[in-house]
């Protein structure tokens, strides 16, 4: 059995605790983390003469062959190895005799894998990141072809006020910015690195641990030791930040299915974002939208399970701490893959201004425009919305749209309407004259556009 301890044990561990407690078929995905803080480490050691120069050479020397040789699958994970830190030592042992007996000193698995979770957590913020950026600009270009595509905004579900689809865009477009900043905070703090904290109280030897920071691309080593190897909050936000932004994704998907749905009609997805029915040969189902809107709930339970972990344990690493890697590498992985497959199903549909513009008109959402029209023309606007919802009911009535009715039939509710009354509640007047900052106006949405594609440029 392949393990880092044993002098003191007289038996063998039995073969069921060795597979509970073995890591190594979840924890390989760490290996390239793992090589390279023990690359660091040695070179480390080298420098501070706690192992010889030649010494430092072999072992980075023969962490390399042991890299090269799991990528290119010549070197294949083996279940005889307790974890991903014994599976790289022994090999490294087997390949370069003593000198690999000494990559270990003045280190601790402990803080050896609370290095390699940091490494792999700040790996997969860059790549969730570039991710969402992507994203973010197949939302900018929808905004930009859309700047009249003209749609009702909702609340409760229900027709409210004209928008612009290059408007209702424009707030994922926020959301996901925000989940960006989110991302990019966890970096600042996790900012540390713990490698030198050794098992909890550091070591006796003289380790340079600002220059394992500095080289691992950190600002600088943890400041507490004990801290440094029990630490697990930037997993917790990670999985937050992760649970946010699968939110969003969830909201989106909502959205996009409830768009393509027959009663809305807003969009069509592409046939290679959709799926059929077994028996109903005319569907054409939104199952990669739904599956974006289903699978938040497993990123919701990796933060509420590592929430639960962590919750009681005292001071400094206990195994329970083990129990952070398969939840958030799902975690990861899921989200990761649902931002890419969602980018690629909203790049990709077509929208429907026509029913989209017809509902807007049909919906009554330029009924505050005949408020605000009638409060122009001196009525008080607590009147002028009686007014008009005595039309809206009159419209309801006569299943119509406010646009509909005649010169003559707005009068008999009010005798302050004119002829212009119709240019006041088109669709295009009703969005055009909303310019305060972040309203749908297309002034204001060209400079919210020219400030997207900044920011985009610019991070």
């Amino acid at each position: 059995m392949a393990q880092l301890w044993g002098g003191r044990f007289t038996k063998e561990t039995d073969e069921l605790v060795k597979q509970f407690n073995d890591s190594l078929p979840f924890d390989k995905r760490l290996y390239e983390q793992d090589i390279r803080g023990s690359v660091v480490h040695a070179a480390m050691l080298g420098k501070q003469g706690i192992i010889t120069d030649e010494e430092a050479e072999k072992i980075i020397e023969g962490l390399g062959t042991i890299k090269a040789d799991l990528e290119a699958g010549r070197l294949t994970f083996s279940s005889a190895y307790e974890d991903i830190h014994s599976f790289v030592e022994a090999h490294l042992i087997e390949r370069i005799g003593d000198a690999g007996k000494k990559l270990h000193t003045g280190r601790s698995r402990n803080d050896q894998v609370a290095l390699d979770m940091k490494l792999y957590v700040r790996d997969e913020i860059h790549e969730t990141d570039a991710l969402l950026k992507h994203f973010l600009g197949t939302i900018l270009k929808i905004m930009k072809e859309n700047l009249e595509t003209y749609m009702p905004g909702f609340t409760h579900l229900q027709k409210a006020q004209p928008v612009t689809l290059a408007h209702h865009f424009g707030a994922y477009f926020e959301m996901f910015r925000r989940d960006r900043e989110r991302l990019s905070s966890i970096l600042d703090r996790m900012d540390t690195c713990p490698l030198g904290s050794g098992a909890l109280a550091g070591t006796t030897y003289p380790l340079d641990r600002d220059f394992t920071a500095k080289e691992l691309g950190f600002n600088r080593p943890t400041r507490n030791s004990m801290d440094g190897v029990s630490d697990r909050d930037y997993l917790i936000e990670l999985l937050s930040a992760l649970s946010i932004c699968q939110m969003h994704l969830s909201r989106f998907a909502e959205e996009m299915i409830l768009w393509n749905s027959n009663e809305y009609r807003f969009v069509e997805l592409d046939d290679a974002y959709s799926t059929g029915s077994s028996i109903m040969p005319q569907k054409k189902n939104p199952d990669i939208a739904e599956l974006v809107r289903g699978k938040t709930g497993r990123v919701y339970g990796a933060l509420t399970a590592i929430l639960t972990t962590m919750k009681g344990i005292p001071l400094a690493y206990n195994k329970d701490m083990q129990e952070d890697k398969e939840m958030s590498f799902d975690a990861i992985d899921t989200v990761k893959s649902n931002i890419r497959l969602f980018d690629g199903c909203v790049e990709t549909m077509r929208f429907r201004k026509d029913v989209m513009a017809a509902s807007a008109r049909n919906g009554f959402t330029n009924a505050t425009d005949v408020a605000d029209y009638l409060v122009g023309k001196g009525i008080p606007f607590r009147d002028a919305h009686g007014i008009t919802g005595a039309l809206v009911l009159h419209c309801i009535e006569k299943d119509c749209a406010l646009d509909d009715l005649s010169l003559e039939e707005f009068k008999s509710f009010c005798d302050r309407f004119e002829e212009d009354i119709y240019d006041a509640i088109s669709l295009k007047t009703c969005v055009e004259k909303r310019l305060t900052a972040g309203a749908p106006g297309s002034a204001s949405m060209k400079k919210a556009v020219e400030e997207a594609e900044a920011y985009l440029s610019g991070r």
